[in-house]
């Protein structure tokens, strides 16, 4: 069943305009990356999707039997994802939800996947997020991380991000066991990207 929980927060402008409309990376489908990792990932344990905006990458993980919550800061995207959950009766849960405060879902999970979210934090926010995914994340669970490469072109589209970066956010008690060049879809057509398999190890 999807559930939403408004936690009294109030949506950046800037996305809420856009969902208003269709924001470009609101493609329709689940992102190819995300649906070649659907093949090498076995139905096992919890899944969070972080930033899951109309929950395209949720549902299809639901539908291949994981169990799955997406939060999503955006109201009227999770609206979105809630009705085709409901459509397609897919049993998944998603929150209007800040990925910087993941403890208040007060659950664990065994992977967590980010579809374009990481690369719209600045420094500090980074930071932050990963603290949060601390929260939530189980020891020795993986975070898929997909967003914007620096082999991208200077332009239109958020900050690109390089590999080096996410090797410095994700230190101490992480392992980041790979990054691949992967693209990343958009109405506007593909960019390149990363798609990050990154580790936590646990509080030391």
């Amino acid at each position: 069943m999807a559930r939403i929980n408004d936690a009294n927060q109030a949506e950046p402008n800037y996305f809420s305009r856009l969902y208003k409309s269709n924001p470009p990376w609101d493609i329709g489908h689940p992102q190819k990356a995300f649906q070649r990792l659907s093949e090498e990932l076995k139905v096992n344990g919890r899944m969070l999707d972080v930033g899951c905006g109309t929950g395209e990458n949720a549902l299809m993980f639901a539908k291949l039997g994981f169990d799955v919550v997406g939060i999503d800061y955006v109201k009227y995207a999770i609206n979105d994802a809630i009705d085709k959950a409901k459509k397609q009766g897919i049993n998944a849960e998603f929150y209007v939800m800040n990925a910087l405060e993941l403890t208040n879902l007060e659950q664990k999970f065994d992977i967590v996947i980010d579809s374009g979210l990481f690369h719209t934090f600045s420094n500090s926010e980074r930071i932050l997020f990963r603290t949060s995914l601390s929260n939530v994340l189980s020891i020795k669970g993986t975070y898929y991380m997909l967003c914007f490469s620096n082999i991208e072109p200077p332009g239109f589209g958020p900050r690109r991000i390089r590999k080096e970066e996410i090797y410095e956010t994700f230190t101490d008690n992480w392992n980041v066991i790979s990054i691949k060049p992967e693209i990343f879809e958009s109405t506007f057509g593909d960019a390149h990207s990363w798609l990050a398999k990154i580790q936590y190890l646990g509080k030391s």
